[in-house]
Formats: structure tokens, C-alpha cells, sequence
């Protein structure tokens, strides 16, 4: 990705238990600010999710959307949207690092292209939001805390 947004949040679990937290799409409107629904198209043989509709609440709009997942577990999940009403491109990813401990450093990263016009550092700043809220709601998912 050029551009977008990267953060990086250590959190007191481990790499494997992270992933399994965020490889759960269906369970995002559980525990991810403004996803208002998913619905998992495709799974493969071990019941991964490849494919998965969602239904998220951005600014004062609600965008409908599709993701294709990619699995490397325990290290990284990503994703690509496909082009729709919405979105002309979003990529994004979790990585896992294990530190020591049990402890485990995340990154995550996103890059989003709406179809709609909206100015750029505008863009910017709803990704910066949106990757911060993700980052605290896996870690309050895994940890209680």
C-alpha cells in the first residue's frame, strides 16, 4: 500500500489467539464499532473465511461492501475489497508479531478509495479513526481489557 494508514498497538495475548479474534468476521458486529452486519459468503475446507459481506455505518452514510480474505495464520490476515457502489479499492491487513511473554505487537494497516468524493485528508483522518477504534476493540475482544 502507498498510502493509507498504518498503527501498531502491543497487546498482552498471543499471536494465535489475536488472529482468532480477527479471522472471526461473522462476530465484528459483536465487537467492531460501526459494523452493522456481515455475512460470510465463502469459506474454505477448514471453515476460514474468504468471502464476507459487510454492512458498516461510515460518517453519516452506510456503505455496503465485499471482502476477499487471505490467511497466513498466525501472522497476518488480509483482505481486498471488491469494486462496488461504495468502494472503488480497499486493502487492508492485521499482522502479528510475537514479542515475548505472550505479548504480541499488531499491526494494522488500510487503505480505502470510496466512489464518493471526499476530500483527502478528510479520507485520511476516517481511516486514522477507524484503525485506531479496530485496534482497541481486538484487544478489549481478546483480553477483557
Amino acid at each position: 500500500m502507498t498510502q493509507g494508514t498504518y498503527q501498531t498497538l502491543e497487546i498482552d495475548a498471543p499471536a494465535a489467539d489475536l488472529y482468532d479474534v480477527a479471522a472471526d468476521v461473522a462476530a465484528y458486529p459483536q465487537w467492531a464499532t460501526g459494523v452493522k452486519s456481515v455475512d460470510v459468503l465463502e469459506s474454505d475446507a477448514d471453515g476460514r473465511v474468504l468471502r464476507a459481506e459487510f454492512v458498516v455505518e461510515v460518517f453519516v452514510k452506510e456503505i455496503d461492501y465485499v471482502l476477499r480474505y487471505n490467511h497466513d495464520y498466525p501472522h497476518k490476515l488480509s483482505w481486498t475489497a471488491e469494486p462496488g457502489e461504495d468502494l472503488k479499492m480497499m486493502e487492508g491487513s492485521y499482522t502479528f508479531n510475537d514479542i515475548e511473554g505472550g505479548v504480541t505487537e499488531v499491526i494494522y494497516a488500510l487503505n480505502v478509495e470510496p466512489t464518493f468524493t471526499i476530500p483527502g485528508f478528510i479520507l485520511r483522518q476516517g481511516e486514522k479513526q477507524l484503525v485506531t477504534t479496530a485496534l482497541r476493540g481486538l484487544r478489549k475482544r481478546a483480553t477483557g481489557a
